[in-house]
């Protein structure tokens, strides 16, 4: 059952959306800076939980000093940012949790005020590493829970220590596990209140459905994290999700940050694409916020990773305009199945999610 009308009533500037048990009303604000607050910007979750639509990207491309993870989650708490994105395999749970455990401590933001997201890494798919897993990110986090934790892949990895274990030949080892048995041990996590809501990441079409028809199924997944952005709009996956009431979250949703070690660097880059920029001349707005406007109001919630504090500043300006009908149709043009993150070293395992239409 779909709780809100996300291409409409959800972003038009001076109307908020919440919702009084399961029912959900419109309320018209008086102010319209009140409006213009990042922190209503919020879609509920098939558990009942709230997630913000716009999230904060901590993965890093390349190497950085490390004390940057800390000092721009700093920057990005104070710019506005609600929802943080991590992850085990970032290897830097730690400095995140640094920076928001500051930001606590320094009273710009209560714990309940952020959405804390992180995800199970490929080495611990196995059901009795779940828990463990998730203990050692909330340890690293400096957190009692998280608002979310999420399968990161369905590809399953030998259980150790190394992110990509690989044999004396150079190959990487994979490991069979049953994914329902995995999401089984997220439901057992969720209900120690180790988080509030589980999700899961680049799973396709029949994976999902795996999970939904599961016997026994306590929890439906509440997102699933995806590559998303105008030259792969996911259509036929997000129109999927919407019908299980399932929020598709967006990563490289400006393309990503092409990273040399993943990502073909002849590929095209999105935020140098004429059409992009030609409407961020008619909106005067940078192609980026285009890009982030289109997701929001497709009903998607989107991850920005920013580089600077002034990027972040102007990720937070994508709540003050609207996108034309007209404009939409001609991004979801700009769609080419093109995928950024194809991740191929896992592409001969069984469960390798891309393989699929969608």
């Amino acid at each position: 059952m779909a709780k809100l009308d996300y291409g409409l009533g959800c972003y038009l500037p001076v109307i908020r959306i919440t919702c009084e048990g399961r029912r959900i009303k419109q309320s018209v604000l008086i102010e319209e800076q009140q409006a213009m607050d990042p922190k209503g910007w919020r879609v509920e979750l098939n558990d009942g939980h709230f997630i913000p639509v716009l999230g904060f990207g901590t993965f890093e491309g390349e190497k950085v000093p490390k004390s940057k993870p800390t000092e721009d989650i700093k920057l990005g708490i104070d710019a506005g940012f609600r929802h943080i994105d991590c992850a085990h395999s970032y290897s830097n749970e730690k400095e995140i949790g640094l920076g928001i455990r500051s930001k606590i401590e320094d009273g710009t933001v209560k714990r309940e005020d952020l959405f804390c997201s992180t995800k199970l890494w490929s080495t611990f798919l196995r059901s009795e590493l779940v828990q463990p897993a998730l203990e050692n990110s909330l340890k690293n986090l400096q957190l009692d829970y998280v608002d979310q934790y999420i399968i990161h892949y369905p590809v399953a990895l030998k259980p150790g220590e190394e992110l990509f274990p690989e044999d004396e030949h150079g190959k990487l080892i994979f490991d069979t596990v049953d994914l329902c048995a995995t999401w089984e041990a997220m439901e057992k996590c969720k209900d120690a209140g180790l988080t509030k809501s589980i999700g899961v990441s680049n799973f396709n079409r029949r994976q999902l459905e795996m999970i939904l028809n599961k016997p026994g199924l306590k929890y439906k997944p509440v997102c699933n994290q995806v590559e998303c952005h105008p030259y792969l709009n996911q259509r036929k996956l997000l129109d999927f999700c919407k019908s299980k009431d399932i929020v598709l979250v967006a990563y490289c949703a400006l393309g990503s940050q092409r990273p040399k070690q993943w990502v073909d660097q002849s590929s095209p880059v999105l935020l140098e694409d004429p059409v992009l920029c030609a409407m961020a001349k008619k909106y005067e707005r940078s192609p980026a916020l285009i890009a982030l406007r289109y997701q929001l109001q497709r009903g998607v919630v989107v991850l920005a990773k920013c580089i600077n504090e002034k990027q972040m500043k102007e990720n937070m300006q994508v709540f003050e305009f609207q996108l034309t009908s007209e404009d939409m149709k001609v991004l979801d043009g700009l769609n080419q199945n093109l995928r950024y993150a194809s991740i191929k070293i896992f592409a001969d395992h069984p469960e390798y999610p891309f393989s699929d239409e969608y």
